[in-house]
């Protein structure tokens, strides 16, 4: 099926980590950046000289298009999704892909800054691609293939099907969304318009890997009030609403409940900011477990922090707020087997042995699960995301086009 196909998902690929598509937490714009409808307009483009005729960019940055059913059948519509936009953790300026072919299995030092090394001691999936070409970035930014390798795989898979219409399939929709990485990448989307029966994310990471269950997530924000007054005369008067959230951020357990202490389907309470002067200050935390009813359990124990802090500032004040951020897929995947046998199905045409796993964290397939679409993510390949250290095998990549043109085939089926 694929013995004479030219691939053209890596070339795609280099092209799209070129362009600065970094998302802003900060911005209360939507999409988050302007720029990230850079790389959405050339996918328009794209795709529009693929001959989809309905593909477009709306105002919010979703890019919508449609490959036509080719078949007599009534088929369910399908939906491939990745997001353009990479994380803020990291540059995403001025991307220089290195391709490093027939990769030998040693460390990789990065050329533009030699004490980047990506080592097979940090990275143990490096040493399952000796003989594989390698994309890394050049030391000095992330690479982009979170989640520029689901957007090559999504298009090198509609370039496949347009060119060979002899593999059936019913219609599909391509949706390509911003600031996924700041956590809004569905916020403004249109299901309706959409109008897909299931959908998979391509935003996973090595080769088989099959996420049917992520993280369900909560944020809260704790406002501290304190009492400002002059500083030389602030005896018996002032009370710091900084040191009341360092002293909370100290309080945290030590050995458990945080990311550096936890893994597997362990969850935790992490903060992420924290910013004000003496008078005011807000701490915000992320809060993560596979189990949704311990997320309460979770903001309890931060609840109980906060009050015990509290007691000893006597004319301190603060808020406590909990926004629901997304909840755990399977939930709602389990109640559609589908999904999950034929994307298996795939994988094993392709060639691939499918891993279930279980992501510690989300996509914006978990949002879109409770959305009404059910939407479990395939692996794409990319690994060590949102750092310099950021890398994805060529061969993970086209194996991934595969398996996506098999489940096109299979939902005909």
């Amino acid at each position: 099926m694929f013995a004479d196909y030219q691939f053209t998902v890596a070339e795609r690929f280099l092209r799209y980590v070129r362009i600065d598509t970094q998302s802003d937490p900060g911005s209360n714009s939507f999409p988050s950046t302007e720029k990230q409808k850079d790389l959405s307009r050339q996918l328009v483009e794209e795709l529009q000289d693929l001959g989809l005729k309905d593909a477009h960019l709306d105002d919010f940055g979703y890019v919508y298009a449609t490959i036509p059913s080719n078949t007599s059948k009534a088929v369910p519509v399908i939906c491939f999704c990745s997001h353009v936009d990479t994380a803020p953790d990291c540059s995403g300026k001025n991307v220089k892909p290195v391709i490093h072919h027939n990769y030998s299995g040693n460390d990789i030092v990065l050329p533009e800054d030699s004490s980047q090394i990506i080592s097979t001691k940090d990275h143990p999936y490096l040493k399952q691609k000796i003989g594989e070409d390698i994309i890394t970035a050049s030391g000095t930014t992330l690479l982009g293939a979170d989640d520029k390798s689901g957007v090559a795989i999504i298009m090198d898979m509609a370039n496949y099907l347009v060119h060979h219409p002899e593999v059936k399939h019913g219609a599909i929709k391509i949706l390509f969304t911003p600031d996924e990485e700041v956590g809004r990448g569905v916020d403004k989307l249109d299901l309706n318009k959409l109008g897909a029966n299931f959908a998979y994310t391509l935003d996973g990471g090595e080769r088989g890997s099959f996420d049917d269950e992520t993280f369900s997530a909560d944020h809260v924000t704790i406002t501290i009030h304190g009492v400002s007054t002059h500083p030389g005369s602030a005896k018996g008067k002032m009370v710091n609403a900084l040191k009341i959230g360092a002293e909370i951020i100290s309080a945290l357990p030590k050995n458990s409940l945080s990311p550096e202490t936890t893994e597997d389907r362990e969850g935790f309470i992490h903060p992420v900011q924290i910013e004000g002067i003496a008078e005011m200050a807000k701490l915000q935390f992320i809060i993560r477990d596979f189990v949704t009813l311990r997320l309460k359990e979770y903001e309890l124990i931060l609840q109980q922090i906060l009050d015990e802090v509290l007691a000893r500032y006597p004319g301190a004040t603060a808020n406590f707020e909990v926004r629901e951020q997304y909840r755990n897929m399977k939930e709602v995947l389990d109640k559609y087997p589908k999904v999950t046998a034929h994307a298996e199905e795939a994988m094993k045409r392709a060639g691939v042995t499918i891993e279930r796993t279980s992501a510690r964290g989300g996509t914006d397939g978990s949002r879109l699960s409770f959305m009404g679409l059910p939407c479990p993510n395939i692996f794409t390949g990319e690994m060590a995301f949102h750092g310099k250290h950021e890398y994805v095998s060529i061969q993970d990549m086209q194996k991934s086009v595969e398996t996506i043109v098999h489940l096109a085939n299979i939902w005909a089926e």
